[in-house]
């Protein structure tokens, strides 16, 4: 059973610039600028949500700067310092073939060629060579490479990676 309302943590409001109302952003995305992709943002913090639209952003020096419609001075700017940046996950793009969004990866079951369970995927971590697997189980914690020398399958209907790993590596 898939949540539709299923939202997904995309970055941070990491500080204010300039005196117009403009955020600086520090995006968990792939590229700086993917966030001005969405419209519509919801930021969370401390048990309180806010939606917010983009009226304008850009990226200066390799940093996402951002303006909100209806904030407009630096000090209503301020107050939105360490706000998290949620996505409907349903507003995604499709993601091409044999690529997944690290978002749909976690809390899937990794099982072996033996059919053994791994564990659960508890995060991804980016190595700049590849993107790792952090797998928690009974077995402990094991980082597997996320690379088709390992991910034998990816089943994401019964959200099972399948991978060719030794309960003991």
């Amino acid at each position: 059973m898939t949540d539709t309302h299923q939202r997904v943590a995309m970055g941070y409001i990491k500080g204010v610039f300039g005196i117009k109302g403009w955020l600086k952003i520090a995006a968990d995305t792939e590229y700086t600028d993917s966030l001005l992709d969405y419209p519509e943002w919801q930021l969370v913090k401390d048990g309180q949500s806010l939606n917010v639209t983009l009226e304008a952003g850009k990226v200066v020096n390799g940093e996402l700067q951002v303006k909100f419609e209806g904030i407009n001075d630096r000090d209503q700017a301020f107050a939105l310092r360490g706000y998290t940046i949620e996505i409907p996950r349903s507003e995604f793009a499709p993601a091409e073939e044999d690529e997944y969004y690290w978002a749909d990866l976690v809390g899937m079951t990794v099982t072996n060629t033996e059919n053994m369970t791994l564990g659960t995927v508890k995060n991804l971590m980016e190595t700049g060579a590849h993107d790792v697997l952090v797998v928690d189980g009974e077995y402990g914690q094991k980082l597997i490479p996320f690379v088709s020398q390992f991910i034998v399958n990816v089943d994401t209907e019964k959200k099972i990676i399948t991978a060719d790993w030794g309960q003991d590596y």
